[in-house]
């Protein structure tokens, strides 16, 4: 591969279960588990399709998708030194036949890209309403990704629903305390829950992950997948979380 550009404190980790590379800044925006997680929850087609993630971050939701699908997918980021590093991280792995980042809003992005085109659509929303304190950063870039100053729930979820076709499937992930307000706002916008995963830290603790994935225009058939844990009692990460992360259990 080429010798690639790092900027600041940016550094090239490895997507280890992908054998893929990912910029990342500690200062500006590196991804979390819950990237993984949706990445993985997502029904995704093996060889056709059409795919788009919103709030895409550094890309590495795009990133991990193209290990399990052939499809074409259009990653979406508002903050253009977020879309920046994924670019460069699309181009230093080689996927940019696949994989096309687009530096835009995500309200409205149905009217620049297609209405009603495609199959799958991921999501890593920003979680906390805008007038929460609590987590607050008071860099921008993060600012942006975690709390909903530029991009609401619901205008997140409308963006999903209007680029589906029917059929389509819009896959979320969030805080659990918000599960209410997701439903609502996927049942107003067409899009019918069918399948929850609730992430737990370890046993014995309350719920800090919601996974969701509903059907545009679906019959309602909803289904509680098992729980998933993501430490141990020693601290060290469960079986399904490592294979999750590293491709193996060892």
């Amino acid at each position: 591969m080429e010798p690639i550009e790092l900027r600041g404190d940016e550094r090239l980790d490895y997507l280890l279960a992908e054998d893929l590379r990912i910029i990342q800044s500690p200062s500006v925006f590196s991804f979390s588990l819950d990237a993984v997680l949706l990445a993985r929850f997502a029904y995704m087609p093996i060889r056709r399709g059409k795919v788009v993630d919103l709030c895409a971050g550094n890309g590495a939701i795009p990133l991990f998708l193209s290990a399990r699908t052939s499809a074409d997918i259009i990653a979406v980021e508002l903050q253009e030194q977020l879309a920046d590093m994924a670019s460069r991280s699309i181009a230093y792995n080689q996927l940019d036949q696949q994989i096309t980042m687009l530096c835009d809003d995500v309200i409205g992005i149905a009217a620049k890209i297609g209405f009603d085109q495609y199959d799958v659509v991921t999501c890593n929303p920003p979680y906390f309403k805008a007038y929460e304190n609590s987590e607050q950063n008071q860099k921008e870039p993060l600012t942006i990704a975690r709390h909903e100053v530029k991009l609401t729930l619901d205008q997140a979820v409308r963006s999903a629903s209007e680029l589906l076709k029917q059929g389509g499937k819009a896959a979320f992930v969030h805080r659990p305390g918000r599960l209410l307000d997701i439903i609502t706002s996927m049942r107003a916008n067409r899009l019918e829950p069918k399948r929850i995963q609730f992430i737990y830290p370890k046993e014995g603790k309350e719920a800090n992950t919601l996974l969701i994935e509903g059907t545009k225009d679906g019959k309602p058939d909803l289904k509680i997948l098992p729980p998933l844990y993501v430490y141990q009692s020693d601290g060290t990460y469960t079986e399904e979380v490592r294979q999750l992360l590293y491709g193996t259990e060892e």
